[in-house]
């Protein structure tokens, strides 16, 4: 089973990661892309990683195939494009 390639970064009772999830899913869902979501607070360190030291102050954060696409804010057309290559 492989990875998704889409990571929500975010925390319980962010009123932006809530916008944030929406387009995500909705992206996700019409390019048929797999996601998934990890809680900043509540998630161990792992690979060297202290999410919530790396982004803490940025949530929502959303990676791309490993690498940071955007934060705060998550454009849906940005991220279409960033899924399909154009």
């Amino acid at each position: 089973m492989s990875s998704p390639r889409v990571v929500l970064y975010g925390r319980v009772g962010c009123h932006l990661c809530v916008e944030a999830r929406a387009v995500v899913a909705d992206v996700c869902a019409r390019t048929g892309t797999e996601w998934t979501e990890v809680d900043v607070d509540d998630a161990p360190p792992a690979g060297g990683r202290d999410l919530l030291e790396e982004y803490g102050e940025l949530v929502p954060v959303v990676e791309v195939d490993g690498v940071r696409h955007a934060w705060w804010h998550v454009d849906g057309e940005a991220l279409r494009r960033a899924l399909v290559g154009r």
